[in-house]
């Protein structure tokens, strides 16, 4: 275990002026409290923050950082209290320790929505002070390394949570040294099996090419003197067991079929030097074609720096090379912990080379927190920073030169939607390289991107399972939800105009306002919306507005053929609609009757009703469309062939399903589904359609076929909506499915 004298000095080697009172006072305070606390491994519980106060020295952080890593326990483990630390070691020590008693740990094997929300707290204390990410990734750092003396299950979750959150955080942050270490202690308890095999045989690997890494070194070395760079230092490596693990995944490789497996770092002077040294290396030894990639030029979002390249080098072996200064090195090794901002404020200088104040994976932190209040949902919200933390990257342009990097794999989609959630939005074409190309076209790097615009845009929801960055997804989604709820609106508004103007009062969003407490609904918009998708009556926001209204009216429910008149649409679907207003139906109901149906006025018998294409099911919300001849089409609320009509009010009829119990008829629904492509698959799902006793009207081959999955498009007919979403619900479950979804026009 570590002497409080050890711990000052390790600190003053770097930091000769550090306070030696305030280190000496903290190691002391946590001695105390700690007392005769033992760990796991029945060492001194004390040990734990001692050896993440020595990690952190590692990285030069100062000695309120230091303070903070030993008494980061004591408020959750110990009798200590805020109040108490406060008072010894000042307010920003207890604030640090305080966000990292309530960040103790991050349960992502419970619900969604709980992880979630650890997760907002864990980045929204990170963005207040980013201390509290590097105390946080030392201390997970160390209760990984000593991981062994845990329960089973207690090793699956705490691997889990390090695979999903702390080590790719890490590499967000550009501390890469801390994430391939906390990936490998990882994977070693997550797949042991994987683990143990790739161990031995990277260890068969050394002991066959026993000094080659120190040969290639010397050789390297020889070179770069030889040519005028006598201050270059080479330190090789083999590269670690989750690094191959991970390689031979993605690419389908076995051990034997990887050919670089030892790195080479060459850390060079200065930028100038950089590239001199890889024109040295490249004259030397063959190249390998499609391995080199500039990061000074194009830095990663973590500040990342480096030149890589890959040759076939000394003794034929193929090696990959990173040339990078020694202020990059730092950047690599310890991230947002070597920056400036987070020592003395000041820019550092080290080889002409000017470290800028606030660093870019700090923005990217604060970009990430923005996202909190653009009113995504818990489950949302976690899936979008996963996608953010996981993604390699691409870097494209926009025709004015400006660099936009995006995960790998990204579209013009999400391309737009990183220049701006308005450019997103109004998409409705792209331009690379100067030709126009289709949505769903993969970016490589140095593509450049023009969005074409239209202002009567709105994103198809289908966009969702195209994009895959979680700025695109959220806005898509938020798109679809503000889109149905405009149609909700646009039809509650017309409801509620029918209802006062009947009623005798003016309608106005304005008078709805001081009304809004005593409909529970926070705002306008809102509340018209929930009129129009029928869960509240406009006769109750009448009242709330105008409390002393009262109806004295007298109506009783008409008889069969007492303003009543039956349609029959060319699907055998009935319908009878009232010639009278909404307003004295909902007189009915005010008198204590059940209203049926909402009204169609100016109707005659003679008049056609016909479903929407896509179809519509009891159970849906629906809405009439007067057609140009005077039918009637009936469509779901949700249905995009709406968006055409929002601008002609005067087409939409507000209508409700009439069925006859004793006539009970069925209704279609298209649906479409992604199958594994396999033999058995159709009749699988077929089978699984007639045990619900739903008719398959017609069965489509999609377009997007490819050599593993195939897309089906169903018209079933159902009862009504319950069935069909049981169906859905039903043919998710199959092992032979992938999605499945309802279409609408």
């Amino acid at each position: 275990m570590m002497r409080q004298y050890e711990l000052v000095e390790r600190v003053q080697k770097y930091k000769p002026d550090a306070n030696e009172a305030l280190l000496n006072k903290a190691y002391v305070y946590a001695m105390q409290k700690h007392g005769q606390q033992k760990r796991a491994s029945g060492d001194p519980y004390i040990s734990h923050p001692l050896e993440v106060a020595a990690i952190l020295t590692d990285m030069h952080l100062d000695e309120s950082t230091i303070a903070v890593a030993l008494l980061h326990d004591t408020i959750e483990d110990t009798t200590a209290t805020r109040a108490e630390i406060d008072e010894l070691f000042g307010e920003d020590i207890g604030r640090l320790v305080e966000g990292l008693t309530k960040l103790k740990r991050l349960d992502l094997v419970s619900k969604k929505a709980k992880q979630a929300e650890n997760l907002r707290k864990l980045l929204l204390a990170i963005s207040d002070d980013v201390r509290v990410l590097l105390v946080k990734l030392a201390d997970r750092l160390h209760n990984m390394r000593t991981l062994e003396h845990m329960k089973a299950e207690q090793k699956a979750r705490i691997s889990e949570e390090t695979m999903e959150i702390y080590a790719p955080l890490a590499g967000r942050m550009g501390m890469q040294d801390m994430r391939d270490e906390l990936e490998d202690l990882s994977f070693r308890y997550m797949n042991p099996e994987a683990y143990e095999t790739i161990t031995q045989r990277l260890a068969d690997l050394s002991a066959r090419n026993e000094g080659l890494i120190k040969k290639i070194e010397d050789e390297l070395r020889e070179l770069l003197v030889a040519n005028g760079l006598a201050d270059a230092d080479v330190k090789g490596r083999q590269k670690k067991p989750y690094s191959i693990f991970r390689k031979m995944q993605s690419k389908s490789l076995s051990f034997e079929q990887l050919s670089d497996l030892y790195g080479f770092r060459l850390i060079i002077g200065d930028v100038p030097s950089c590239y001199r040294a890889l024109g040295i290396v490249h004259t030397r030894w063959r190249v390998v074609p499609g391995r080199f990639k500039d990061y000074i030029s194009n830095p990663k979002q973590n500040d990342y720096r480096s030149i890589h390249t890959t040759i076939v080098g000394p003794s034929r072996q193929r090696i990959e090379l990173q040339i990078r200064t020694q202020l990059m090195q730092e950047i690599a090794e310890y991230g947002i912990a070597a920056h400036a901002l987070y020592k003395d404020g000041r820019g550092a200088v080290k080889g002409g080379e000017l470290l800028p104040k606030e660093s870019n994976a700090y923005s990217w932190l604060r970009h990430t927190i923005e996202s909190l209040a653009e009113g995504d949902n818990p489950e949302e919200f976690l899936e979008h920073t996963k996608l953010e933390l996981f993604q390699d990257q691409v870097f494209c342009f926009t025709p004015k030169g400006k660099l936009i990097a995006l995960p790998r794999g990204a579209t013009p989609i999400d391309f737009a939607y990183a220049v701006h959630t308005n450019i997103g939005d109004t998409t409705v074409g792209a331009k690379i390289n100067g030709r126009i190309m289709p949505l769903v076209t993969r970016l490589n790097n140095g593509d450049e991107v023009e969005i074409i615009r239209s202002g009567v845009q709105v994103p198809p929801a289908a966009w969702e399972e195209i994009v895959v960055t979680g700025k695109a997804r959220s806005a898509i989604r938020r798109a679809t939800r503000m889109a149905i709820r405009k149609q909700y609106s646009g039809l509650g508004h017309r409801i509620l105009e029918r209802t006062f103007e009947r009623a005798g009062k003016a309608f106005s969003k304005d008078a709805l306002k001081p009304a809004l407490h005593r409909l529970a609904h926070k705002d306008v918009e809102d509340a018209i919306a929930a009129v129009g998708r029928g869960e509240m009556s406009s006769l109750d926001v009448l009242r709330a507005v105008y409390p002393d209204y009262k109806d004295e009216r007298i109506t009783v429910k008409p008889a069969a053929d007492d303003g009543w008149f039956n349609m029959r649409s060319a699907n055998g679907m009935m319908f009878k609609l009232p010639e009278r207003s909404k307003a004295e139906l909902d007189a009915v109901a005010a008198n204590g009757e059940e209203p049926e149906y909402l009204p169609i006025r100016g109707l005659s018998a003679t008049t056609e009703v016909d479903l929407a294409p896509s179809g519509a099911v009891p159970g849906d919300r629906i809405v009439g469309i007067v057609e140009n001849d005077n039918k009637i089409t009936i469509y779901p609320i949700q249905a995009s062939a709406l968006q055409r009509f929002d601008d002609q009010p005067g087409r939409w009829i507000d209508v409700r399903w009439d069925l006859d119990e004793a006539n009970k008829s069925r209704f279609p629904a298209t649906i479409e589904l992604n199958t594994i492509n396999e033999p058995g698959t159709l009749a699988t799902v077929a089978q699984t359609i007639a045990r619900l006793e739903i008719n398959i009207r017609t069965l489509t081959m999609g377009g997007n076929r490819t050599a593993d999955f195939s897309d089906l498009h169903m018209e079933v007919e159902v009862w009504d909506l319950r069935q069909l979403n049981q169906l859905l619900s039903q043919l998710k479950d199959l092992d032979c499915v992938s999605t499945v979804k309802r279409l609408y026009d």
